[in-house]
Formats: C-alpha cells, sequence, structure tokens
C-alpha cells in the first residue's frame, strides 16, 4: 500500500505514529510510506526582501526540524518512507499530494476538536476530508 503520512511535528504526529507502530498491518516493508510536511509560506512582502538562499535554507531548516525525530523512528521500526517538504497551505498541499502520487491512503493526526469550533476555527483535517479523493485515516 501507498501511504501518505501528513506530518507537522506536533504532539498529534507524535499520536499518529505510536498507533501505526502499534498496529502490525500498518509496519512492514508491504507498505511504502511518504512523510510530508507543509511548510507555511513567507508572507510576500517578507519574502520579497530576503534572497532566494535565505528563504531556501528556511523552508529547509524548517522541514528538517521535523523530519528529524521522523528519520529515527522510521529507522527503529524498519521502514523504507521517502521525506518531502512543500511550502504553502497545507490542506491544500495535502490534497494535490495525495492525488498526484496517487497514494491509497492519507494517515494524519487529528487535533480532535468539535464540530463547532472547526465551522468557527476551520481545520487542516477537516479541509483534507472535503478536498481529497483519496481515503484518508485520522488519528486522534
Amino acid at each position: 500500500m501507498k501511504i501518505l503520512a501528513a506530518v507537522d511535528g506536533s504532539p498529534f504526529t507524535r499520536r499518529m505514529l505510536a498507533y501505526l507502530a502499534a498496529h502490525d498491518e500498518w509496519m512492514g516493508p508491504q507498505h511504502e510510506y511518504t512523510m510530508l510536511t507543509v511548510v507555511t509560506a513567507v508572507p510576500p512582502r517578507a519574502a520579497a526582501v530576503l534572497d532566494k538562499a535565505t528563504l531556501k535554507s528556511y523552508y529547509d531548516d524548517t522541514a528538517e526540524k521535523i523530519f528529524k525525530p521522523l528519520r529515527t523512528f522510521t529507522g527503529k521500526q524498519g521502514l523504507q518512507a521517502s521525506y518531502v517538504a512543500k511550502v504553502g497551505h497545507a490542506a491544500e498541499v495535502i490534497s494535490e499530494a495525495a492525488r498526484k502520487g496517487k497514494y491509497d491512503l492519507v494517515v494524519m493526526g487529528s487535533h480532535g476538536h468539535g464540530t463547532l469550533t472547526n465551522l468557527v476555527m476551520g481545520s487542516v483535517a477537516t479541509k483534507v476530508l472535503a478536498n481529497c479523493s483519496t481515503p484518508v485515516l485520522l488519528i486522534r
């Protein structure tokens, strides 16, 4: 199974990884994992005064802070995973990556807010569910 794991380094990502590790059916060489993190874009006015190398370095460093513990986790679990960092709005990027990469499943942690909170504030998980044609496994 080709699995896209949306990760952000939060406790919800750690909970999602713990869930996967606790369920043998999600682990093993029969699955192909891609760890995707989405770095929020620097506002256009701020980006305009930065040179491209500095901006790229910021995005790369931010992604690496998230990926470093994940590399340790996947190594301990014996998983082969690829790591992809993109810049943009998380829900849009995750949904587009799932579609373009022809993944079988998207796995992501959720904050577990109620429906009322999602109506008022919105949620990456809610937006991914609404925009993604790939099945999504939310871990709370």
